[in-house]
């Protein structure tokens, strides 16, 4: 089960010896990352720092370093199995990520998503600040409607990718003041901008018509979403739009009415299990509250989303 306490952890090589720096930066670096290896330019007198903020369920690390190599090999995937997602956003400096026969270099500007359950390899300069999210594979795939690793570069500058840069920061800067349903919610939406960035939703030759209906649609679901008749039907019939169009525009942003629909429900029961107001509530009386057909209909898709049930996600089983 995983905890829910929110963390801000401090390290830097400056609190080891020249000579012992290099070590204690691969040993901290594994200490929350997966399985990986390390190659250096310089051993001796290595320098770097981390902030890390975690919860159960994202973790957010600002780092700079002195010039290295990460590779996580074929091995290593086998012998420490993570499916997770890294979004590795450069600050400063220059960052090469290779995976999946692709090269993305990033500058500051632009971000890479990675699979750590797939190879990879990950050369940073010397000069070079950036933030590293880890955003369980559920919440990439369960919004794309993919399994499958994927790798891409994201334009931070405008649009989309400047609102994502912007939380980045603010999560970073506002770190001390924050409690963990707040990062997680940040994150969350994070993490939504991030997936529509990576389907395209911002690239100019989408027509604006549908990026406009998209909106409106996301917007109702989230307004309707704990009504039980809520359907694309309905949908459409209460939007004046036809069912078509509604489904060409979440095509477009990879997801569909049904998958919405069940994704702003099951935000809406997590935000409620974790809601001291509704502590009250049995886990049927939350499903009919929030449009699931039954208690089993609700724990069968909370589980497969989130990975707990919603008994184990309220603070009480904690």
């Amino acid at each position: 089960m995983p905890a829910r306490s929110y963390l801000v952890e401090e390290q830097t090589t400056t609190e080891v010896g020249p000579c012992e720096r290099a070590d204690f930066w691969s040993e901290h670096i594994a200490s929350y990352q997966s399985r990986m290896g390390y190659r250096y330019t310089r051993r001796d007198n290595f320098e770097g720092e981390t902030v890390r903020q975690r919860t159960g369920t994202y973790q957010l690390v600002r780092f700079h370093s002195d010039e290295i190599e990460y590779q996580r090999t074929a091995q290593q995937v086998r012998q420490d199995p993570d499916e997770d997602y890294r979004l590795l956003v450069s600050l400063s400096g220059r960052l090469v990520l290779r995976q999946d026969e692709e090269e993305a270099e990033l500058t500051p500007g632009t971000g890479g998503l990675v699979s750590f359950g797939a190879p990879f390899q990950c050369l940073q300069d010397a000069s070079t600040q950036a933030f590293i999210l880890t955003i369980p594979t559920r919440e990439i795939d369960g919004r794309l409607n993919r399994t499958s690793p994927l790798s891409a570069g994201v334009d931070l500058t405008r649009g989309l990718g400047r609102v994502v840069s912007s939380l980045l920061n603010d999560l970073y800067e506002q770190r001390y003041a924050l409690t963990d349903p707040q990062f997680d919610a940040v994150s969350d939406r994070l993490v939504d901008l991030l997936c529509m960035l990576v389907v395209g939703d911002d690239r100019p030759d989408i027509p604006g018509h549908l990026a406009e209906v998209e909106a409106m649609v996301r917007r109702y679901v989230r307004d309707h979403a704990a009504d039980a008749g809520l359907t694309g039907t309905s949908m459409a019939r209460a939007l004046g739009w036809s069912l078509r169009q509604i489904q060409l525009a979440l095509q477009h942003a990879g997801t569909t009415p049904r998958d919405l629909i069940r994704e702003e429900r099951l935000r809406l029961v997590r935000d409620r299990l974790q809601c001291g107001s509704c502590t009250h509530m049995t886990i049927t009386e939350l499903a009919y509250a929030t449009g699931f057909s039954s208690a089993s209909a609700l724990s069968t898709a909370f589980r497969r989303r989130f990975g707990v049930s919603p008994r184990e996600m309220r603070p009480s089983a904690r």
